[in-house]
């Protein structure tokens, strides 16, 4: 599936923003960007954020620590194998997720309305995301399914979707995916997804709601519990 050009240009301006530099020049390019020492859309901060291609990554850490974190090598194998010890964290290796991002908007059908974080119907797992979120309610007129929105910047937001156990298999999750993605692009952003590699469902609902993977990983390293 070829990104419809328009997404894909908001995509590249949220990377950039977002990580400091975009595309990758090198097979690996380490960039030192104060967006890793302010907090994020959950007020929390992530030191270590980073997106591969096929081809190539982006890296970007504190700018104190990027040229310490270049000397461990040229390649994204080296780099995560001792990042972890950078940051005091030493044996932790740089984690690689499955980053897609939507490169078609697709109308399934909405199923969901957009409500405030703080209505009380809504579930404490989407309580701390930063922008309206979306919430499909089962029969009884009770929460069924939802997206929550972190809103990274201007160009780019990222979606999560749960469903209720006894909702599942009825394709809400999909649904609620490009609707909200729908939203995202009316916003003048793009809407990104990411999952783990073994989570075959979320891998499912993003085909479904115009989320491809093309091989793009998202790179960090793990929350300290």
């Amino acid at each position: 599936m070829e990104p419809d050009p328009v997404l894909l240009e908001r995509l590249e301006a949220h990377l950039s923003t977002w990580l400091g530099a975009w595309p990758p020049s090198s097979e690996l390019d380490v960039v030192g960007s104060e967006k890793r020492t302010t907090p994020g859309w959950d007020g929390r901060m992530f030191t270590v954020a980073g997106v591969a291609t096929p081809e190539a990554a982006v890296l970007s850490v504190p700018p104190d620590q990027a040229a310490e974190v270049r000397a461990l090598g040229a390649d994204l194998d080296a780099v995560g194998a001792g990042i972890g010890a950078v940051f005091g964290r030493p044996g932790t290796p740089l984690f690689r997720g499955i980053f897609r991002w939507c490169h078609e908007l697709r109308d399934l059908g909405d199923v969901g309305e957009w409500v405030p974080t703080d209505d009380p119907r809504v579930p404490e797992w989407l309580h701390p995301f930063n922008g309206e979120v979306l919430v499909a309610w089962d029969d009884d007129g009770r929460y069924g399914a939802g997206v929550g929105r972190k809103i990274h910047d201007q160009h780019g937001q990222e979606l999560a979707v749960a469903t209720e156990e006894h909702l599942r298999g009825r394709g809400l999750a999909k649904r609620l995916v490009a609707q909200a993605a729908r939203r995202v692009a009316d916003e003048g952003a793009v809407a990104t997804y990411l999952h783990a590699p073994s989570n075959l469902a979320s891998a499912r609902t993003a085909d479904a709601a115009g989320f491809p993977d093309v091989g793009w990983k998202i790179l960090g390293l793990p929350i300290a519990s």
